[in-house]
């Protein structure tokens, strides 16, 4: 008995132990890493294009919870549907650009909403390629319902920008997707001439 319990006692002591040295290596390695972190010439964090796709990436989960568990509708679905829902009637092209979506994302998204008759196609007789989408009545009404529970979730996300800010924060969006359409335009003509 006395064995058995000295054989525990040792045990427990040894994890604590081995429980410290890990935290201990842990500590060490965090310290090492930050160190090098301060002297790394990109830090990712800091690095415009990381902290607005974090931001995005946030706001794009937080908003999908207000129509995924109502509507049981994901991401690509809802910029179809709300597209469609401001324009009337688009092709898949149109949507995609608009929406900046992949031709694939829009195509599963349209199938998607077809399926459940949120989104109706008619073919376009100019070019059997492609079909002109809109929206069917149900889902009209499903972006109508939508619409102001989105709307009261951007209120209360900018809710904590100032005037002054929320008018510099679009001036600045607005001239960074003037200056990123740019730099993919210039990116795709280097291609071009490389090819």
């Amino acid at each position: 008995m006395f064995a058995h319990w000295l054989r525990r006692s040792i045990w427990r002591r040894v994890g604590r132990a081995m429980a410290i040295q890990r935290a201990s290596h842990s500590e060490a390695a965090d310290e090492a890493a930050a160190a090098m972190a301060d002297g790394a010439p990109l830090k990712l964090e800091d690095f415009l294009p990381y902290q607005l796709m974090v931001v995005a990436s946030l706001v794009s989960q937080a908003l999908s919870r207000v129509y995924a568990r109502r509507y049981r509708i994901g991401v690509p679905e809802w910029r179809v549907l709300v597209t469609l829902g401001q324009y009337g009637v688009m092709t898949g092209k149109a949507v995609g650009a608009h929406s900046h979506m992949h031709k694939t994302k829009v195509s599963r998204a349209v199938a998607l909403l077809e399926k459940r008759k949120l989104l109706q196609r008619r073919s376009n007789r100019a070019d059997k390629r492609e079909a002109f989408l809109s929206l069917t009545a149900g889902g009209r009404a499903m972006y109508e319902e939508v619409a102001p529970h989105a709307l009261d979730f951007a209120r209360r996300l900018t809710e904590i920008l100032t005037p002054a800010d929320r008018a510099a924060f679009n001036r600045a969006v607005a001239q960074l997707t003037d200056q990123s359409a740019q730099l993919v335009a210039e990116t795709e003509q280097e291609i071009e001439e490389d090819a």
